[in-house]
């Protein structure tokens, strides 16, 4: 739930007996009650709102939304006394449900703002700044930030968190700034159901891009909408395995379209940064053909499926697809820093139960794409009694729905 201006008052003038009970709670479904009573006896008619703040801290540090290396711990897990410094750091901000949900992960933003800074960019006006994540990211990295948004609470949180920012009340679909660089982040939920066109985005992609036509844009996206239209370039990022975002940028910036793999982890200097993995673009010409199935399968980073560059990744791998329609490929390696699975043998999906009995399998782990099936449910009626692990992938090849059993899955 949303802060009201009184609650966002109480909360900036309280953050080190907030941070105190902190450590205190469990905010669990169990301890509802218990932590309740605690935070009204504490904090009285701003209870609801501690509360919200401690819950939204928590998901922010799950989920790598915070500054610094924030993913080793969790609020609870230690003493007021033992908190470092970013651990401080965090403890600092101002964040609610919402904004944490629709937050860039830490990383992400980091990354796109040392993308940013080596391209000598010197100011961005981030025109949806909420609370101010991608605005903490930008000024470590020397980029003069101006943030603006429609929601005025919104911003005086922002003020709070972020503030070497500059911000002010604007519509995104204004021009109110000189900034180098606008980057916008349109809300991709309407109604509770998740927007599939860039139509559709709130503020619309095509009245942003209008909107800001004579400057360098970027704007934040699904992984999942179709931006075939779009003549800039497009960047879509996971961490950690996931798929977190595409960001396309205008012409001025980029027109190519990559995928970019990052870890949560530091590299161990004294100021925590994302890892880059690897990043891929499709700039080769030398694209495998679809062919048989090798000793080893390989279900790529969803990054490199969302951006249609499974094939790139294949040629530059040595792999190639099981079936030109499907992102499943195989090769005779698994490549470096990746995992994969050992094939055994192809079955018709009517015979996995039987087949995989006869293996002796007692744990899988199923992977499934081109086929309308859901893993959990096929699980349960697999009812395996085994002893050893297996894997297995339900796809299609050709016409054929398959099941592709192999040995557990295995990294390089």
């Amino acid at each position: 739930m949303a802060f009201s201006s009184a609650e966002v008052e109480y909360l900036t003038a309280n953050q080190q007996v907030i941070a105190a009970t902190a450590h205190t709670l469990e905010l669990s479904k169990s301890s509802t009650m218990a932590d309740m009573t605690v935070l009204r006896a504490q904090f009285g008619e701003f209870s609801r709102a501690v509360a919200e703040l401690i819950s939204a801290r928590r998901a922010g540090v799950r989920t790598h939304k915070f500054p610094g290396d924030s993913a080793s711990f969790l609020p609870s897990e230690r003493s007021e006394n033992e908190a470092s410094d970013s651990e401080a750091e965090i403890f600092t901000w101002l964040v609610d449900t919402d904004s944490i949900q629709q937050a860039t992960p830490e990383p992400v933003a980091c990354f796109r703002a040392q993308e940013l800074q080596s391209m000598g960019v010197s100011t961005v006006h981030d025109i949806t700044c909420s609370v101010g994540f991608e605005g903490a990211a930008l000024r470590r990295a020397g980029i003069g930030y101006f943030g603006s948004d429609i929601d005025r609470i919104r911003l005086s949180m922002a003020r709070h968190n972020v503030p070497t920012g500059h911000f002010f009340q604007a519509d995104a679909l204004t021009q109110t700034t000189n900034a180098e660089v606008i980057l916008a982040d349109p809300a991709r939920r309407a109604g509770g159901r998740r927007i599939t066109s860039p139509a559709d985005l709130l503020p619309p992609l095509p009245d942003l891009v209008s909107t800001h036509v004579d400057k360098a844009l970027m704007v934040k996206c699904a992984p999942g909408l179709d931006f075939s239209d779009w003549d800039g370039g497009i960047t879509v990022t996971s961490l950690d395995g996931g798929v977190k975002e595409a960001c396309l940028y205008s012409p001025q910036l980029k027109k190519t379209r990559r995928a970019v793999l990052l870890a949560s982890t530091s590299k161990g200097d004294s100021e925590p940064a994302p890892y880059v993995l690897e990043e891929y673009s499709g700039d080769r010409e030398d694209l495998p053909a679809a062919g048989e199935i090798s000793e080893f399968l390989i279900d790529p980073d969803g990054a490199i499926v969302r951006a249609g560059l499974v094939k790139d990744y294949a040629a530059r791998e040595g792999l190639w697809q099981i079936d030109d329609r499907i992102a499943y490929l195989t090769g005779p390696r698994i490549p470096t820093g990746r995992s994969g699975f050992r094939f055994i043998e192809e079955v018709p999906i009517k015979k996995l139960k039987s087949a995989l009995a006869a293996l002796d399998c007692g744990r899988v782990e199923i992977l499934v794409r081109g086929l309308d099936t859901d893993p959990d449910l096929l699980r349960k009626k697999l009812k395996l009694r085994g002893t050893k692990e297996y894997a297995v992938i339900i796809t299609r090849i050709g016409t054929r729905g398959v099941a592709l059993i192999c040995s557990a899955r295995e990294w390089a």
